[in-house]
């Protein structure tokens, strides 16, 4: 008998069949709306405002006997119909969002930014860079992890650091398996890092600024508690990166993705010998990419950057590069050796930005997330409410954190997910015994960890697609550790509850 192994779906399988779900369900769940208020917040000594659903408003879309009605997903749809179909799920979700946010954005930025580093990455100066700094560090380097792990997490929690995160994927991930590590180190200390401090974050502005200012408490509050509470997962996150690196350091070939890291190993255009000879213009391209670090750092914190900026900050990096790179002779670069580096690099991304496309179309084969369209989803969210109704206050922190770590699946954006949820959980947390800052605090941790496997997430699809690791890989690698952040997520509820957290 044959010796068959079960291997882990591709993620493009796993959204198609998601869909195909999603389109069974839309002939059985009806489908309803919510309407929308205006409401006003105090952030940073600014007033804000965001458009929040009325808790007692939803209602369903009725038929010409008043029963509730489904909306089914038809096969192929045309024109200007009201049901998207499912054929036309991949195309919407490419297609989503403007220049400024959605998956056409995110794909332009990752297009952009692989095509950038593409050029800089061909110079080879900062294998040969890096190397030497490693080599000087010799058997310490293991320390670069937890000390990463600390900063990508402190960059999630001021500055809700998520996007951010690609740049130094691009870079990081071919340097970590070279030095002995492997992709999922890298993905460890950078990506998951900042998730862990967005979703224990004390002053996010993306998320705990306006989901406090829509449950109408001061922004910002509660502080304390959360900082304790950010230094805990910290600290968990350091040492699993730590624990995790010291095991494949060991022995790569442990390492699930060793396979598909040979990638990263066999494109080196340099075997890393500490030897090569770095000339003024290699210091000067290297010094440009530091210094775009510092610049993004700043535009992001400071300005406001987002996708549109960084993309755009990232592109002079690349032509800066490829200037310096023709001028000293880096690697032989020539103008047409930059535009081949910027294609190859582009379309080393291509597979992400699919995925990315894919996962957008399938919340748009729901529906969308507007509260004043009849969809699904917002069907969802008012059976999900009122099953919280009534329950011992310490099982309806729980649930309420369980409900938002679901409700993320479909809504992966943390001020989107606030502007439909905490409507509705605020005033039940009043009604249920517990605090709204107990209601916010099971939204923000809600609103992390699932990003950490859920195939929706444009953004963890987009970096397991720039470091090579397949879904399925990464899923059965993280799983585990998911449970323990979601063990201790639950523990940190129930401590709340107790020391009523307010």
């Amino acid at each position: 008998m044959l010796n068959k192994t079960i291997k882990m779906p591709d993620a493009l399988v796993i959204i198609f069949f998601l869909a195909l779900m999603v389109v069974v369900a839309s002939y059985l769940v009806p489908v309803g709306k919510f309407d929308v208020k205006q409401i006003s917040y105090i952030s940073d000594g600014s007033t804000l405002t965001k458009k929040v659903l009325i808790a007692d408003s939803f209602q369903f879309k009725l038929d010409g006997n008043s029963k509730p009605e489904t909306s089914p997903i038809k096969i192929f749809a045309t024109g200007d119909n009201d049901s998207h179909g499912f054929t036309n799920f991949i195309y919407n979700g490419l297609t989503a969002g403007s220049h400024t946010g959605g998956a056409i954005s995110i794909i332009a930025f990752l297009l952009i930014i692989g095509g950038s580093f593409g050029i800089i990455l061909k110079t080879g100066v900062i294998d040969n860079a890096i190397l030497k700094a490693i080599n000087k560090l010799k058997d310490n380097k293991i320390l670069l992890l937890p000390v990463l792990s600390f900063f990508f997490s402190l960059g999630g929690a001021v500055f809700g650091m998520g996007e951010e995160t690609i740049p130094f994927i691009i870079l990081l991930t071919p340097i970590f398996v070279l030095i002995g590590y492997d992709a999922i180190t890298c993905v460890l200390v950078t990506y998951l890092s900042t998730q862990v401090g967005f979703a224990t974050s004390w002053m996010n502005p993306f998320s705990i600024a306006i989901a406090q200012g829509i449950a109408d408490i001061p922004v910002l509050s509660g502080s304390v508690f959360r900082i304790v509470m950010w230094m805990i997962f910290t600290a968990s996150i350091m040492a699993y990166s730590l624990y995790y690196g010291i095991k494949i350091q060991k022995n790569p070939k442990l390492s699930s993705v060793y396979e598909t890291d040979n990638y990263f190993r066999d494109s080196s255009d340099h075997k890393l010998n500490p030897n090569y000879n770095m000339n003024i213009y290699s210091w000067l391209i290297l010094l440009t990419l530091v210094g775009g670090m510092f610049w993004l750092v700043y535009g992001v914190v400071e300005l406001g950057y987002y996708i549109p900026e960084i993309a755009t900050l990232f592109f002079i990096l690349g032509l800066i590069a490829t200037v310096l790179a023709i001028l000293g002779e880096v690697n032989y670069m020539t103008v047409n050796t930059a535009a081949e580096a910027f294609k190859e690099g582009a379309k080393d991304l291509l597979p992400a930005c699919i995925v990315v496309g894919m996962a957008y179309g399938l919340v748009i084969l729901m529906g969308g997330s507007n509260p004043t369209d009849y969809t699904m989803l917002n069907t969802i969210l008012h059976y999900s409410a009122n099953a919280v109704s009534g329950m011992n206050e310490y099982f309806s922190a729980i649930f309420m954190f369980l409900f938002q770590a679901i409700f993320n699946f479909f809504v992966t954006s943390g001020s989107g997910q606030a502007a439909l949820t905490m409507p509705i959980m605020s005033p039940l947390a009043d009604l249920n015994g517990i605090s709204r800052q107990i209601a916010v605090l099971a939204f923000q941790l809600g609103d992390g960890w699932t990003h950490c496997l859920m195939p929706t997430s444009a953004l963890l699809m987009a970096v397991l697609g720039i470091a090579k690791i397949p879904y399925g890989k990464w899923l059965k690698f993280i799983f585990k550790f998911y449970l323990y952040l979601m063990l201790l997520s639950t523990i940190m509820m129930i401590i709340a509850v107790a020391i009523n957290y307010n």
